[in-house]
């Protein structure tokens, strides 16, 4: 049966809230704040309609206030992993057999469920859980994850509406399955909406999933687990495994049946994970798919024509807001020294303002970055970078008594390819290349050479020609490229968000080219009139 998915609902972006003063909405969200707060939560592993509790188990932090313990989550094994793959082969049948418009139905219900009655209590877990600030929280877990959710249902309809040409006697179709076997999920820390969509995108598209999110966003992959049974994804359809991702992970790609990888990470693992895979490749029964999302060293390029009042903003945004923890966070600039003077100084301004703690707190602008490993990185790169000979215009402070604060920090290097301009840190450290106006070309170059991703970047020019010549120079140099903008916040159905290089497949979320990469097409050719003569007209005899 050819499923074509019809009568999908034009997609919208969710609106943001703003949750200001004495709004009802900021009430609601103080108060699963404070729920989430005051009442731990067991975190089982999920697998077919089993929570299962296992003896070894760790604490979830918050990442900003050491003394909040916000639940317990339970460790699985490689047992499990098997547990839930058998789950998932078990599911399959009957999901890929599932109409796309009711697979679609259940997805959607989900983005009405976490933008309505489960937004205060995703967006609490988030912002305690992750350390996000109400708004990041908010452009996350309940805007982002309902706009893939609402999007994906739309693209994957339009996907399974492409069909091949049909002529008279014959009838030809596309079958949009899904792979064959189970794909592995590995979601991050950073993103609710990316765990959520690592796992959703394929399941639209008929996929069974073993899902292993990061250990420090558990909460909040918990209640997105909650959303989708809540929602009714079947038993067996997506299961949650939480650990030691070596362990895990590793049991996983044992599998012949392991038909897919959807990573977001690191590069270094996500490079592991490929060599692993492909080494073996005779293993499997199908070529696995691997779509990964890793490192990024994000740029914001100013030409002598940039405005200073917006240049200054979209630094301080990209660079430091979540702590500059996103993969599209702005880490480098690069400046002219016409400019470098005033926006040195506005820079100085702004940042010394931004208020660093509690997210629980509306006023906090800044809060931890995500755990003591991240806090030493900071606090390392930053030792380093003075010894190298870094000015620091701004910030440089760490404080680890209550949570792991890391200042927001604004350095003026001395070398264009020294440490902090070209190694991922992953923190809220950004570090300046003052330029000589007349260098415009070879910084061009400069930019797209210093680091081995190619993920985002943002140029800001008035002149539109330096524009023009930036965005033709700067072609490979980011998946997604802004042009008098801050290089972070990509919308969904909007800017379809992916990087190349060492920054992963590109295979852009939050488009239908991501979707493609879970189906495995099936061209069916019907002929009404078949031949019953074998032959052709040309081997009869001349007259």
């Amino acid at each position: 049966m050819i499923d074509i998915g019809v009568g999908i609902p034009e997609p919208h972006n969710e609106q943001v809230r703003y949750y200001g003063p004495g709004t009802s909405e900021r009430a609601a969200l103080q108060s699963a704040i404070s729920e989430c707060a005051a009442t731990p939560v067991d975190v089982p592993i999920h697998i077919d309609d089993r929570e299962i509790r296992t003896p070894l188990q760790f604490a979830i932090p918050s990442p900003h206030r050491h003394d909040l313990q916000l639940g317990t989550v339970h460790v699985a094994d490689a047992s499990h992993v098997e547990q839930a793959i058998a789950s998932a082969r078990k599911a399959a049948p009957a999901w890929a057999a599932l109409d796309y418009t009711e697979r679609a139905r259940i997805f959607l219900k989900v983005a009405d469920l976490i933008s309505g009655p489960m937004r205060d209590i995703l967006n609490a877990a988030t912002m305690l859980g992750q350390s996000k600030s109400v708004h990041q929280a908010e452009i996350d877990a309940a805007c982002e994850s309902a706009d893939f959710l609402r999007f994906n249902a739309a693209f994957g309809s339009a996907i399974m509406k492409e069909q091949p040409l049909a002529v008279p006697g014959l009838w030809n179709a596309v079958d949009y399955r899904p792979l064959e076997g189970f794909v592995l999920a590995v979601s991050p820390f950073n993103f609710t909406c990316v765990g959520l969509n690592l796992v959703a995108a394929p399941a639209l598209m008929g996929n069974v999933v073993v899902w292993k999110p990061s250990e420090k966003a558990a909460l909040a992959a918990e209640y997105v687990y909650r959303a989708f049974r809540a929602a009714g994804v079947p038993p067996g359809v997506i299961n949650v495994v939480h650990g030691d991702a070596g362990e895990l992970v590793g049991r996983a790609l044992d599998e012949p049946d392991f038909a897919g990888l959807h990573f977001t990470g690191s590069t270094a693992v996500f490079r592991g994970l490929s060599s692993r895979i492909y080494g073996r490749i005779e293993h499997y029964r199908s070529f696995p798919r691997l779509v990964g999302e890793t490192g990024g060293k994000d740029f914001i390029l100013a030409h002598p024509s940039a405005d200073i009042d917006t240049l200054v903003v979209a630094l301080v945004r990209g660079a430091f807001e979540y702590q500059g923890q996103k993969c599209a966070s702005a880490s480098r600039a690069y400046i002219p020294s016409s400019l470098w003077g005033r926006v040195r100084d506005q820079l100085h301004d702004i940042v010394g303002c931004l208020k660093m703690g509690d997210v629980a707190d509306f006023a906090t602008y800044v809060g931890a970055v995500i755990d003591e490993g991240s806090f030493r990185r900071q606090e390392d790169a930053i030792a380093r970078a003075r010894c190298e000979g870094a000015k620091i215009v701004v910030g440089g402070n760490v404080d680890r008594r209550d949570g792991w604060f890391v200042a927001p920090t604004v350095l003026e290097v001395t070398d264009p390819h020294c440490d902090s301009m070209s190694r991922e840190l992953f923190g809220p450290i950004l570090s300046v290349w003052v330029y000589d106006d007349k260098d415009w070309d070879d910084v061009l170059t400069l930019v797209d050479g210093t680091s081995p991703y190619a993920l985002t970047g943002s140029v800001f020019a008035q002149d539109r020609p330096a524009l023009s010549e930036a965005t033709k120079r700067l072609r490979n140099a980011a998946g997604n490229l802004y042009i008098n903008d801050k290089p972070t916040g990509s919308v969904v159905g909007q800017q379809p968000f992916g990087g190349m290089r060492g920054s992963g497949t590109n295979d852009k979320t939050g488009s239908p080219l991501n979707l493609l990469r879970w189906v495995s097409p099936r061209a069916i050719k019907e002929n009404f009139a078949p031949a019953s003569d074998w032959r052709y007209p040309h081997l009869s005899s001349a007259l």
